[in-house]
């Protein structure tokens, strides 16, 4: 038609129609801008559409993942056995996880750097391999200094998964699909810090009491997820799901100057600290001071410690699915009608746990079955956030920086836990009273941490949509936002309209 003028090389492009003069000009720019929003929400795909490539992807992240909390926690499970095997009190029992958490912290940023820019397939194969290799080489350790030193090298292998694996994610899904399999990826988190308990304690039953064997379990499961990285997991290209293949890496100072500059990173981040001191607080402490408080109850009896492992652990895991899917549900809920509910659910989530440990921590020595109740409670509130925290980061962060991101927040998140448990297992901190105590600071650091999820949501909405904008690029979103200041005027007896290549395609 001699009357069209087609501009092919675009999405959406300029047509003119023949308009009676009778028709009223419509000059609303409403109706356009949110044509094109929804557009690009019905490209998203449901979980039915996913690949089988794609479903053994998230399967090995999963399973790394869960040994990664199995191997991190049985420690805890069997940290009596150990303090009495190298005769070292409460505040040396606790430089075993300082220990673990500095290397943890030091690593993680270098580990971002690395994964923004190489092959993460190979780092997290490597890295898997080293935790494997130095916690089976720290079970043969008879002296404390060297046992302590392999679980500082345990910290870095770690430390090169959990900065890495959940970008991976990221560029493999987008919208309501990655939320879930974020959730899916982070039930790993509660179940595999439960099983590290069970396993630790149950195994060194099993083997006549000697922990020893306990941390003989997750290096073997490690070498086949090894295996199962380099042969079974898909790296897909950064920014893959966002259609973001035209951002390259920028200077790795660049990087830390707009994350830090990012109020919705920033903040989320000093919540996310508050959650990891108070859930590693009581996965460390929690089974020792529940121990203490029943012999106290008991007047002087004996009490089990294996068995308390064993009931801590199921709690713990128990807690933890249910939490992460609550959380979800009501993120998946709230998000279409309340966009700043994200930090919303974390941040209520961590203020209504608080009363609920602090009873816990007196409940103890008064009822054992409500002891277990309320902190079955707290940690469902307490694990709200989890899958959330790690999709608000995806989210507010451009595809390029998302590693260093995730190792920025794992430095200042694991910095301000080693200061507090450094002042938490000191050696005045040997009896229960002075436990309880330390274990109320948890809940007052609950308190700040929500406010700092609450004052996330002012600033979440702008940040999500400073990031839409830079990673649709000029090929649609500079585009979409040239055509909308095209006033919708008419000239002569003709009017133009926005329509898309498809739609010329089928009327040619």
């Amino acid at each position: 038609m001699p009357s069209e003028k087609l501009e092919k090389g675009s999405k959406i492009v300029m047509k003119k129609f023949k308009m009676d003069a009778e028709i009223p000009q419509n000059n609303s720019q409403q109706e356009l801008v949110r044509d094109v929003e929804e557009s690009g929400e019905e490209n998203e795909r449901s979980l039915r559409d996913l690949k089988f490539r794609e479903w053994v992807s998230v399967f090995v992240l999963c399973f790394v993942n869960l040994i990664n909390y199995m191997d991190r926690f049985t420690i805890a499970g069997i940290l009596p056995d150990i303090q009495t095997y190298f005769g070292i009190n409460n505040s040396e029992g606790g430089l075993l996880q300082t220990a673990f958490v500095l290397s943890y912290m030091v690593f993680a940023p270098l580990f971002g750097y690395l994964g923004d820019r190489y092959s993460r397939r190979w780092i997290m194969a490597a890295g898997v391999f080293l935790w494997s290799l130095t916690t089976l080489c720290g079970s043969f350790m008879s002296n404390f200094w060297w046992f302590t030193f392999f679980r500082a090298l345990v910290g870095i292998g770690e430390a090169s998964y959990s900065t890495i694996a959940p970008t991976i994610i990221s560029d493999l899904f987008v919208g309501d699909v990655r939320s879930k399999m974020l959730a899916l990826f982070y039930f790993a988190i509660p179940v595999g810090s439960g099983l590290g308990y069970i396993v630790g304690s149950e195994t060194a039953k099993a083997m006549d009491n000697k922990w020893q064997w306990a941390l003989r379990v997750t290096p073997a499961l490690g070498l086949i997820a090894v295996v199962l990285i380099l042969i079974a997991l898909d790296e897909p290209e950064r920014g893959q799901s966002e259609g973001s293949g035209h951002m390259e890496p920028t200077p790795w100072t660049e990087d830390v100057k707009d994350i830090v500059q990012n109020r919705s990173f920033m903040f989320s981040t000093a919540g996310f600290t508050c959650v990891a001191f108070v859930a590693g607080a009581l996965a460390w402490w929690g089974p020792t001071f529940i121990e203490m408080g029943i012999k106290l109850q008991d007047q002087g009896g004996t009490v089990d410690s294996d068995s308390t492992s064993f009931i801590f652990g199921a709690i713990t895991m128990l807690a933890g699915v249910a939490g992460l899917s609550l959380g979800a549900m009501l993120s998946q809920w709230l998000k279409p009608t309340y966009r700043r509910c994200d930090p919303v659910i974390c941040g209520c989530g961590l203020i209504f746990s608080a009363p609920f440990l602090l009873a816990t921590t007196y409940a103890c020595t008064r009822d054992t079955l409500l002891c277990y109740v309320l902190l079955f409670i707290g940690q469902v509130l307490l694990n709200l956030n989890w899958a959330i925290v790690s999709d608000i980061l995806l989210y507010v962060v451009l595809p390029t920086r998302r590693s260093t991101a995730e190792g920025f927040q794992l430095l200042l998140s694991e910095a301000f836990i080693i200061g507090m448990k450094n002042k938490g297992v000191s050696p005045d901190l040997q009896e229960f009273k002075s436990l309880q105590y330390a274990l109320f600071s948890t809940c007052f650091v609950e308190v700040i941490g929500g406010f700092f999820f609450l004052i996330t949501a002012f600033y979440i909405v702008q940040d999500k949509k400073k990031v839409e904008e830079a990673v649709h690029g000029p090929s649609h979103h500079h585009q979409v936002t040239h055509e909308e200041q095209v006033p919708m005027g008419t000239t002569g007896n003709s009017r133009q309209l926005l329509v898309n290549n498809s739609d010329i395609d089928q009327n040619s």
